[in-house]
């Protein structure tokens, strides 16, 4: 077994591990709303949304060829491979993609133990652009394409910016209608009523979830699977891919597969903070903000826009609560997580830099071995630390601290004391 080798199973292990911190990290997409107005319970929710986000991901390869065509320059002008991708077995463009994955995986955990609802997209891209740019400089990275919405500006800057504001309004119009039309009904029958319509709104979201997000793992090993095959014309049995255009059905079943595991476990953490802490939401509203989601993401994976689903179910609850005549919005939460997206790219950027530097610079095998080893030591040390202070199916609904705006229910810090 070549060294070349070994480092691509580290890259498959490594972006499988990375679909599975995005399915437990966005679990809260789809199912926030649903479990904080108690039209799902906990687990049903979450196991709901795995099986759902399972079933998406085979329903598109849009987003994942964006992710194998549009952000490292792996090809020439004239369509023929990097000569720096060739070489070794593609060893160069498999530690790009090796560190990149670090970079998305420890800002997931670290947003995470915060309980700060991020995008897991712009984390995996941020590592992806850090490492390119630390080996290859910035003509490393796809900025623009050859279309006019190709590239990192055309399918991953502008849905960023745009995505969350058209869900916030159209979610905003969606639940002032519908607070005008129930008025004068009684408030028991519409809340029993829209949690009825809030199972399948949230069924839309994690099923539009599965198409987006999980293509992008998908396209990262199909990536390195033709760096890897592009050091070895025509062998390589199954590992073997040098088809720009498609993903390998083994890459399609593990990436569906890891994505929904991660789901079913479910990010306590973030299904609180967008359940409870944004707006204390009403069934209605639920409905609203996830029908909104369902519709954009469910768009942007249709144009293979590898959009922040985190930013669209988030810009759907916040419009939810502008909708809602005299509802309470908790704009400082909204302002922290705000700032988390405005940093989550270039914060993933340096630490996938820095992630290359070690595993380029150390000679041989050890480099991307002790890349792997400190993305082994940061996860389990985040980990420990979410232990200390646990937010599960038990506690997630537990009421919102104004006063500390803390993920951790008072009773659980309390109790660690």
């Amino acid at each position: 077994m070549n060294s070349e080798l070994i480092i691509l199973l580290l890259v498959i292990v490594t972006a499988l591990a990375f679909d599975f911190t995005n399915g437990f990290h966005d679990t809260g997409n789809a199912m926030a709303t649903s479990i904080a107005t108690g039209a799902l319970k906990p687990k049903t929710a979450v196991s709901l949304s795995a099986i759902l986000n399972l079933v998406g991901a085979f329903l598109s390869v849009e987003v994942a060829l964006t992710v194998t065509n549009a952000v490292i320059k792996i090809q020439n002008k004239d369509g023929s491979p990097k000569a720096e991708f060739t070489a070794n077995h593609g060893r160069a463009l498999l530690i790009i993609v090796l560190a990149g994955l670090i970079g998305g995986i420890v800002w997931n955990l670290l947003t995470w133990l915060l309980g700060l609802p991020s995008s897991s997209s712009h984390a995996l891209f941020g590592g992806m652009i850090g490492a390119a740019m630390a080996a290859l400089g910035t003509g490393g990275v796809v900025w623009i394409g050859h279309g006019k919405l190709d590239g990192v500006i055309g399918k991953v800057v502008l849905p960023a910016l745009f995505a969350p504001v058209v869900a916030g309004v159209v979610a905003a119009v969606g639940t002032f209608l519908i607070f005008k039309i129930v008025a004068g009904v009684a408030e028991r029958f519409t809340e029993e009523g829209f949690r009825w319509g809030q199972i399948g709104t949230a069924s839309l979201v994690s099923l539009a979830h599965g198409t987006n997000d999980a293509q992008k793992t998908m396209g990262v090993i199909t990536l390195a699977l033709i760096g890897y095959s592009a050091g070895s014309p025509g062998s390589g049995g199954f590992l073997y891919w040098d088809n720009t255009h498609d993903i390998p059905l083994w890459v399609k079943f593990s990436a569906a597969a890891a994505i929904a595991l991660g789901t079913f476990l479910g990010g306590w953490r973030i299904i609180r903070t967008l359940g409870k802490g944004l707006i204390e939401i009403s069934a209605p509203q639920g409905m609203a903000a996830e029908a909104s989601s369902a519709t954009v993401i469910l768009v942007s994976s249709h144009l293979g826009f590898a959009l922040s689903t985190t930013h669209v179910a988030t810009g759907s609850i916040l419009g939810s609560g502008v909708g809602k005549p005299g509802a309470k919005v908790r704009w400082n939460v909204a302002v922290r997580m705000v700032a988390a997206w405005f940093i989550t790219l270039p914060a993933a950027a340096v630490v996938g830099a820095i992630m290359w530097v070690v595993a380029a610079k150390i000679p041989g095998l050890a480099g991307p071995i002790v890349a792997f080893l400190i993305l082994c030591a940061l996860s389990g040390y985040m980990y420990w630390r979410a232990q200390q202070q646990k937010v599960d199916s038990n506690n997630v609904n537990a009421e919102w601290d104004d006063s500390s705006n803390s993920v951790v229910p008072a009773d659980e810090k309390i109790a660690k004391v």
